[in-house]
């Protein structure tokens, strides 16, 4: 055990000396950031393209493929980043703030969807089902906004150093994970299988280890984030809570504007908004993960209660990208986006500005 914890502490001095390094070269950072960026966007891109292959050849439903497997391996930036950020970096704002920034980031997306989308409103064109996945993500980050509040009471108690929201966080994601498959099955294929000659020399196999080779160039990029985010902060002079709030989480969340732009193009919407939705559920259970690995206590208690307003923000995102779901809008608001949308963006920048004015 001394051994591990003198590796962890040597390994952690390490990444300190570097971070002084780069406090002292902003540039550097942004570069950093750039090349991560760069990196995780191109392989977000190949995970819609073979995420799609997967589901013609497999026959799968592109929501579920969407809403499952494509969510799951594009917060996979949130679960590295995560996990690096509470273990050998030791900032778990930066953890916290990613996963909860991601979420409200990722939403701001249907408002790039509906501008994008000049034909009629993106609302117009998405399956209803997509109210289900929506629905559970509002109760899931309900319940960690809930626990950001409540955790703030040192008197607590935890299952040791995690807290008792962790477990109830996981059967919650399974839980839903469950009722959205049984949905599924009763729904009717979005799309008829491709059969090109091109699709018909494709194994599921194949097709698979490219998939995960896309995976793992996200996973590696990620490791770098946290340090990068860490080192940004210091130079810029910025509170880690806004950083991983908004620069980290923009960066991680450079699969899903690919996958979300990649799936527009191939015409389906449901991927592109499932993938969305999918991503928020999935991010809820990355702060469960992090509570396992940060080992000073329960993760919510040493984080800033502002990561709350985060949380509730999504919350209302989600409730109105619901109603827009359900109204159709369409009409666009001066021939850009849907009220709905307006609405979405003016929630963003709200959370953001509160963030900002917070940490200053």
């Amino acid at each position: 055990m001394p051994k591990r914890v003198d590796f962890a502490d040597g390994l952690h001095s390490g990444v300190c000396e570097v971070s002084k390094v780069l406090v002292q070269n902003v540039w550097l950072i942004w570069f950093l950031l750039a090349v991560c960026l760069g990196v995780i966007g191109y392989a977000g891109y190949k995970l819609c393209y073979y995420g799609d292959v997967i589901a013609q050849i497999s026959g799968l439903s592109r929501t579920w493929v969407g809403l499952v497997l494509l969510a799951t391996v594009t917060s996979l930036p949130e679960l590295v980043s995560g996990l690096s950020a509470v273990t050998v970096a030791q900032v778990p704002d930066i953890a916290v703030g990613s996963v909860m920034g991601s979420c409200v980031f990722n939403l701001l997306l249907i408002v790039v969807l509906d501008l994008l989308y000049r034909k009629e409103s993106i609302f117009t064109r998405a399956r209803l089902g997509n109210v289900v996945s929506a629905g559970y993500s509002i109760a899931l980050i309900g319940f960690v906004g809930f626990n950001l509040l409540f955790y703030r009471d040192a008197g607590v108690p935890a299952l040791g150093h995690v807290g008792w929201y962790t477990p109830l966080l996981v059967l919650l994601y399974a839980l839903a994970l469950r009722s959205l498959y049984r949905y599924e099955l009763q729904q009717v294929p979005d799309a008829a299988p491709d059969d090109s000659p091109e699709l018909a020399s494709l194994t599921l196999g194949a097709v698979m280890g490219r998939y995960l080779v896309a995976a793992s160039a996200v996973v590696l990029t990620s490791l770098l984030l946290p340090f990068v985010a860490e080192a940004l902060a210091k130079a810029m002079q910025w509170q880690q809570s806004f950083v991983g709030t908004l620069f980290v989480a923009a960066i991680t969340s450079a699969p899903e504007v690919a996958v979300t732009l990649a799936a527009l193009r191939m015409g389906s919407v449901d991927m592109a908004i499932g993938n969305l939705f999918g991503s928020n559920l999935f991010n809820m259970v990355i702060l469960a993960v992090d509570d396992l690995a940060y080992l000073p206590g329960p993760l919510f208690s040493d984080v800033s209660i502002a990561h709350a307003v985060s949380a509730f923000s999504a919350m209302m995102m989600s409730g109105v990208a619901v109603v827009g779901l359900i109204l159709r809008p369409v009409s666009k608001a001066f021939r850009t986006v849907s009220w709905i949308s307006l609405l979405l963006f003016a929630i963003y920048i709200l959370n953001t500005l509160f963030m900002y004015l917070h940490d200053h």
